[in-house]
């Protein structure tokens, strides 16, 4: 039987996932980037793989919590494969409670999770005295902790899959004619041309800022304070983020937005006030109209399909993604929740 040939276009998270789960399935798979791997917003600083709050229950709380499940197995057969680290680790994640109001909605979603996770994941409310040195501060005295969430080092995830594939004879091209069916996974720019061939808006790019600290905090827990989420990794820096711009001149460029963020850290973790910053990163974000993924066959072309919109939660959702687009690709299968179809954006 012949090999089925697949392109990938867009050598970001979605689009290096899914080349692996299709080259795991035994496809013939090249990936196509003029820019490289992890170039655009995948290959940012903050990699933080939380979950949504356990209640008001939605396919698309439902995918991601899959999808977090998945990830430490999808992770370590990356590494295995290709011998490149890619800075996962789930140790779950810290919140801060602001008041009483906030102390009740945090222990009401205990049970939620317990019903919801189904053992597979904690959502606690805990003392803040409990939680170590790495920890934000509680106008309550109390945090919230769950165990599902994870931190993913975005540049290191890009690399190991690019190594995995390459340990399998799969290459990152800057430029090859299509074969076989052709999967687009081509980010923020993939959103604003197909807009325009539509005519239609069907998501738009949001800029980011995000930074990193060189503090060791490596087998501590994220910290999510007042939208800001504060990842320790594995190679001893912090990273913070981000910021959300809808507007922008030039998608690189770092300015006073970054430098607020920073503050705006070492107010919610006083012992990052002496770290150094080691790093700052700027870059966009696909957003897709529906504010979930865009996944499924591309309307009116046979044989091409998008796989765009991650946004914030792409390293999150790339697992399921990777897998449920290799189904509908290579077995016809349509898994893909309502609210994640092409149709939903258009």
């Amino acid at each position: 039987m012949a090999m089925v040939e697949i392109t990938v276009r867009g050598a970001g998270i979605f689009g290096l996932s899914i080349a692996w789960v299709l080259t795991q399935r035994g496809a013939s798979v090249q990936v196509v980037d003029p820019f490289g791997a992890g170039a655009g917003s995948s290959g940012g600083l903050v990699g933080a793989l939380a979950p949504h709050v356990p209640e008001n229950w939605n396919g698309k709380k439902a995918f991601q919590l899959d999808s977090l499940l998945m990830a430490e197995s999808f992770w370590a057969e990356v590494q295995e494969a290709g011998g490149v680290d890619p800075g996962y680790a789930r140790l779950g994640r810290l919140q801060p409670i602001a008041d009483t109001h906030g102390l009740e909605l945090a222990r009401s979603r205990t049970s939620g999770a317990e019903e919801l996770w189904k053992g597979r994941a904690e959502w606690n409310v805990i003392p803040a005295v409990d939680a170590g040195a790495f920890a934000p501060s509680s106008a309550t005295g109390f945090l919230i902790r769950d165990s599902l969430t994870a931190r993913m080092h975005p540049r290191q995830a890009c690399a190991a899959l690019v190594a995995a594939l390459r340990a399998k004879g799969v290459k990152v091209v800057a430029d090859a004619p299509d074969r076989g069916a052709v999967i687009w996974a081509t980010g923020w720019q993939g959103l604003r041309d197909l807009s325009e061939q539509i005519g239609k808006s069907v998501g738009a790019g949001v800029k980011g800022q995000s930074a990193a600290f060189a503090c060791d905090a490596r087998h501590a827990p994220q910290v999510f304070v007042d939208g800001l989420h504060i990842v320790p990794h594995g190679d001893g820096t912090v990273a913070i983020g981000s910021t959300s711009e809808r507007e922008f001149d030039d998608p690189s460029t770092i300015d006073a937005q970054c430098d607020a963020l920073i503050a705006k850290a070492i107010d919610a973790m006083p012992v990052l006030a002496d770290a150094p910053v080691v790093a700052r990163w700027a870059g966009v974000r696909p957003r897709a109209r529906s504010r979930a993924p865009m996944l499924g066959e591309w309307p009116g072309r046979e044989g091409h399909f998008i796989a765009n919109g991650g946004f914030k939660i792409g390293f999150g959702m790339a697992p399921k993604v990777a897998h449920v687009m290799a189904e509908l690709v290579l077995d016809g299968r349509d898994a893909i929740p309502e609210g994640f179809r092409v149709a939903a954006s258009m």
